[in-house]
């Protein structure tokens, strides 16, 4: 099976940290699992869904690749529906970082049992680190790539403490910050050119709304700028 990018990586990951069990958070139609079968490094995998129809789908999709016997399709709100020792690596995509926080929350009886975490939000990136460092979930690796014309991190986490010492880290990743990625870099790139564009188009218009959000955009792009400039190993 092949899939997008993004989801290959995610399951390349995860079938490189973990022991051979996995828990596929809001597994759709079950492809991930299907393709950490296929990696021949994983066991068993739990593949839920908060929704019918899609758990449905996935486990049409798992009897089509004769998968029954290793790969379980449960219902279930997050992961409430998993229990300890079921899993030691946990995948969870796709999803806004707020959500995937309250995820995280309220699946606390799993803390113990689970050594990985392979993490993709979609949105609320700095949210979502900040949250990962009060639940006391270290960010060990940090991906990001270009996939159908978005960009995506992937983070490879686990039980532990982290601190950043700079809040652009936790906006843009500390890893890939640190590791001047090139991909970060382009984004970066991206975000100052998109930035100063709507800074001049702003200043010509003198509401105080506009003035307000010209002034949350220079400390949005100051922010950046450091955080650029880190990457480029520049002060």
């Amino acid at each position: 099976m092949r899939l997008s990018d993004r989801l290959e990586r995610i399951a390349a990951k995860a079938a490189e940290v973990t022991e051979g069990y996995v828990a596929d958070v809001g597994t759709d139609h079950g492809f991930v699992p299907i393709r950490l079968m296929e990696t021949g490094t994983v066991r068993h995998v739990v593949a839920m869904d908060v929704r019918k129809g899609p758990l449905s789908r996935a486990a049409e999709h798992v009897r089509e690749y004769h998968m029954e016997d290793r790969i379980e399709t449960r219902l279930s709100d997050g992961l409430q529906e998993l229990k300890a020792g079921e899993a030691d690596t946990v995948i969870i995509a796709g999803m806004g970082g707020e959500l995937m926080l309250r995820i995280l929350r309220d699946g606390a009886h799993m803390y113990r049992s689970v050594k990985h975490y392979v993490l993709s939000p979609q949105s609320e990136l700095s949210v979502f680190r900040h949250g990962l460092e009060k639940l006391g979930i270290s960010i060990l690796e940090e991906q990001m790539l270009m996939d159908e014309g978005k960009y995506y991190v992937i983070l490879h986490a686990a039980p532990g403490s982290m601190h950043y010492e700079q809040e652009y880290e936790y906006r843009y990743g500390s890893d890939l910050i640190q590791k001047q990625d090139p991909v970060l870099r382009e984004f970066l790139e991206r975000e100052l050119a998109q930035g100063e564009e709507l800074l001049a188009h702003l200043s010509l218009t003198q509401t105080e709304g506009a003035q307000k959000r010209a002034e949350s955009l220079r400390q949005e792009l100051n922010e950046t700028k450091e955080a650029y400039h880190a990457l480029q190993g520049t002060d």
